[in-house]
């Protein structure tokens, strides 16, 4: 019996329904185990076609970031802008892949008080429904 999620095609579109799901989702090549956040129908090293839906823990370290002041719409909705800059990152992910994320949870106003190797875990209440994305927060 073949489930929902073996079913689903590797594409963006799968993976941003999963986190409207509640779920973080890549995909893992069924013949070398190599696993990638992206949703992806081919294995870029063996390019493999034998993919798989993979479940991520949500637990990732921030190894690098940025805090900006210049928000898009749907930050600026959410009170974000020149007086109150949000951070984006990359975190690391406990199964090794990176990926980008809004990083919650910290002063943006303050870049230098937000530690590299931070850990932290991905923030399924904070991410939007209507634009889902990424969010992680401090573990």
């Amino acid at each position: 019996m073949t489930t929902d999620a073996e079913s689903r095609p590797f594409n963006a579109v799968s993976f941003y329904a999963f986190l409207k799901e509640g779920r973080f989702m890549g995909v893992r090549c069924r013949e070398n185990g190599n696993v990638y956040a992206e949703a992806r129908p081919i294995d870029p090293v063996s390019h493999s076609r034998d993919m798989e839906w993979h479940e991520f823990s949500g637990r990732a370290t921030l190894s690098t970031f940025t805090c900006i002041s210049v928000a898009p719409a749907s930050l600026e909705a959410k009170g974000y802008g020149r007086n109150n800059p949000y951070c984006t990152g990359i975190v690391t992910l406990e199964e090794g892949p990176r990926i980008s994320a809004r990083i919650s949870g910290v002063d943006a106003s303050n870049p230098q008080n937000i530690p590299v190797d931070l850990p932290v875990v991905l923030a399924l209440d904070e991410i939007d429904a209507d634009d889902p994305g990424l969010v992680f927060r401090p573990a």
